[in-house]
This record gives C-alpha cells, structure tokens and sequence, in this order.
C-alpha cells in the first residue's frame, strides 16, 4: 500500500482556544470499517468531553495514541484507509509492550468484568462501526433471557514469563494503584489479566490477589494513589492557580435573614409551579439588581494595558458540581431576562453539566459567579475568584438560628453571604455596599418579584 492511500485524521482544533485533549475512549480498532462523519473517539479537553468523527471513510489502519494519552491539536490520531486494505500486511494497532497485543481485543471478546464509569466493554448497544472489512455481518440473535449472574471462573496457573495483559485500560488501572500484575491471578481465557483480576487484587487491602505460598506478608500502608491532573481537574487547577497568583482579592461576609426569601420562594412554587423558581433563580437574580447599582464588581482587569474593563452586560455564572468536577457553566445577558427566564436557564445548563454535554462556549464569558456552596451542607468560605472577572458572592446554607426582631430573639432561617473581590476595581466601600445590597434584598425580596 503506497503512503498516498492513507489518511491520517490529526486531533483538530475543538476551539475556544483549546490546545489538547485526553483520548478517553476508542469507538473503533484496527481493522474496523468507518464511515466518513462517523465517531470514532471520545476525548476529554479542558472544558468538555467531545466526541470526534472521523472525515475519511475506508479501513482503521492504525490508532495513533492509547486511551489516557494526551495529544496536542495537530498530532496524529487515527489512521484510514481504503475498504479493502483491510488484509494488508501493514495494520497496525497501538503498541504495546507484550507481544501479545496484536490480539488486544481478546479481552473484549472474552469479557472484562465489571464496566468502568466512562469506559466499556464493546458489547453494549451504540457501538457504530465495530465490524471487520470484507467480513460478513453476525446474524441477529434474539437477547437472552435473565439469568443469575455466572461464577467467575477459577483462575488458571500463572504461566512462566511475562504476564498477560492486553488491555491499555487494565495496565492503566494497575499502574496508579502501584499494582504489580506478576502478581495478579488471571480468570481470563488462556490466561489473560482482566479488569475485574485488577479490581480484585486493588480491592484486597491493595496487596496483590495471590502470594506466592510461605512468603510473609508485611504490614505496610497501602499505596498511595496517584490521579492525573487533566481535563477539567487541570483546567481548574490553572484557573485558580492564575486567580491566586495575579488577583488581590479580598473577602467580606455578612449574615443575612433569609426568612423572607425562602417564603417568597416557596409561595412561587405554590402558585405558579409552571415557573420552577428557586432559590438559586432568585439569588441570581439578586445578584443581576446589585451589579446594576455597584457596576465596579462586573468587570475585570486587563494587566497588559493596566487598565478596567467594566462590562455593559452581565454574563452570570453559577459554580456546579458534576461527576466530573467543578463546572461554571455561564447564563449570557442574565441582565435581559425575568427571574422565570434565569431560572429555566439555569436548569438546562445544569442538565447538559451533569450529562457532561455542555459545549466549550457555555463555559466562558463570565463576568460574576454566584456559588451557592450552602448544599454541601457549609456556612461560610472565602470562595476564590473566577479569573480573569473580579468578584464572587458565595452563599451558605439557610438554617433555623436564633436572631433578633423588633427587640425580640426569634427563630429565623439564616444564611451567610460571602463576597470575593478583585481590591484593585474597587475599594472596600463599594465591595460592602454591593454586599449590604444583596443582603437587603434576601431580607426584603418583593421588588424582586415585579417582574417574573
């Protein structure tokens, strides 16, 4: 086969100035037949997972990197070629260090175990073009009805020689938990190390599943475990890093009655259920009137020109936490819409966060973030500043505490309210007075309610 049959697709450019992504997951191998759009990897970048598609259609000659690889845009990622190359002598897999690997996909046949949040076994249904070139298509078969669960079997000697393990994925799981797979008993045909061995062996005090006999076991701390700081754990990792190092900031707090807040909220819910007001929607909207009378908050610092960018709009975020880490996804012109409308927005960004289906675009822009930290069950934090914007309010949990009324002490659903500045947009005046603000309206929320 002549070097101009091939086609090799590189990682391309996912945008919002994005310059790698994780592979996370192969939808085809060497040797599977594709189809020009179709998707052929999942990838974890600093904002999302995306899956890519492939613009070739022919043969998978060659996968360029193993899941768990970071590839920078524009290096290679998977190699196409004509349909019928399928039996070509050159096809290559992804190395790997046995010399078994050429039959990688024995573990998929035989079946791993358990299945991995985000990773499966190939024989779930939404498995695309998982077919070989020139090779007849399997027959229907009819689903099996449910049976109970199988015994796994017993696990075969240990054979002299290197041990056999011919998924990327389970030499990844053993090496961040310091496993050695010499030691690890295999339930695989012909010997092969599965998922489910590692799992095992992990889940045995994090020793290996088997010692050889007479050999004392010693008592050790298990090891430590070593997670990778990518993706989104990375992305945020920079991000706060940067806020740190470059943002003054300074914390205030106040405690807040919001007995008011929380009757108005529960009356909407009552009244007008249609609307799927919260506390969050109403605190959003809060925060909206507060940039309005103290605009130094919503802006940011523009180090190389030394100068104050103050925004005209307010691109609200809202911190959420997902499966996969901390997310602010981010309600453009929140300074536009009723409080009804900020709610609904509300719920569909954090619908597409928890699903991990937020586009990179709705992950930028902000120009203040409002974190209600309070469903974790906390009061108070000094919250770090989203970067490069120059304030977050933070809000605690509303609790049932003793307060003072018209000289009386009376129970009352509190909360704290914490505000994050940037002390180079604006003084301490202005950072209490946008706070003070924020704290009369949770107090007195009727003027908010005018206009839903």
């Amino acid at each position: 086969m002549t070097a101009a049959t091939r086609q090799v697709f590189r990682l391309p450019d996912l945008g919002e100035g994005l310059t790698e992504a994780e592979i996370v997951e192969w939808k085809v191998a060497a040797g599977d037949t594709v189809e020009v759009d179709q998707v052929v990897v999942e990838v974890e970048t600093a904002k999302a997972a995306v899956e890519v598609p492939v613009p070739y259609a022919g043969t998978v000659l060659r996968l360029h990197a193993e899941a768990g690889t970071v590839l920078a845009v524009g290096e290679p990622l998977i190699e196409v070629g004509p349909a019928e190359s399928a039996a070509a002598p050159d096809v290559r897999p992804v190395p790997d260090a046995h010399p078994d690997a050429a039959r990688y996909r024995e573990e998929e046949q035989a079946g791993s175990g358990n299945v991995l949040i985000g990773y499966g076994t190939g024989h779930g249904p939404g498995r695309r073009g998982r077919r070989r070139a020139g090779g007849p298509k399997a027959p229907a078969v009819a689903p099996a009805p449910v049976a109970a669960a199988p015994v796994a079997p017993a696990p075969e000697p240990r054979r002299a020689g290197a041990p056999r393990v011919i998924s990327p994925l389970v030499r990844r799981i053993a090496r961040e938990h310091g496993l050695d797979l010499a030691a690890v008993a295999a339930t695989g045909p012909r010997g092969v190390i599965l998922r489910r061995d590692v799992e095992q062996a992990i889940a045995t005090t994090g020793t290996p599943a088997e010692t050889p006999a007479g050999t004392p076991v010693p008592a050790a701390h298990p090891m430590p475990e070593r997670i990778p700081l990518r993706g989104i754990r990375r992305a945020v990792a920079d991000k706060l890093t940067r806020s740190r190092s470059e943002i003054p900031d300074a914390t205030t707090w106040v405690d807040a009655d919001a007995t008011a807040l929380v009757e108005a909220k529960d009356a909407l819910r009552r009244t007008r259920p249609e609307l799927g007001v919260g506390l969050l929607a109403l605190l959003a909207r809060v925060c909206v009137a507060a940039l309005r009378e103290f605009p130094e908050l919503n802006s940011s610092v523009d180090a190389d020109r030394q100068e104050i960018v103050r925004y005209g709009h307010v691109n609200l975020g809202f911190a959420a936490q997902t499966d996969r880490g901390l997310v602010v996804p981010v309600v453009r012109d929140a300074h536009l819409m009723t409080t009804a409308q900020i709610a609904a927005e509300l719920a569909r960004l954090t619908g597409l966060a928890r699903s991990g289906g937020l586009p990179p675009e709705a992950l930028t822009g902000g120009t203040f973030t409002l974190n209600n930290y309070g469903v974790f069950g906390v009061d108070g934090s000094t919250p770090i500043i989203n970067h490069p914007e120059a304030a977050l309010l933070g809000v605690g949990r509303v609790i049932d505490r003793p307060w003072v009324v018209d000289g009386a002490v009376v129970p009352r659903k509190m909360t704290q309210l914490s505000l994050t500045f940037d002390h180079r947009v604006c003084d301490g005046g202005a950072a209490g007075g946008f706070l003070r603000f924020v704290a009369d309206c949770v107090e007195n929320p009727a003027v908010l309610l005018t206009n839903l």
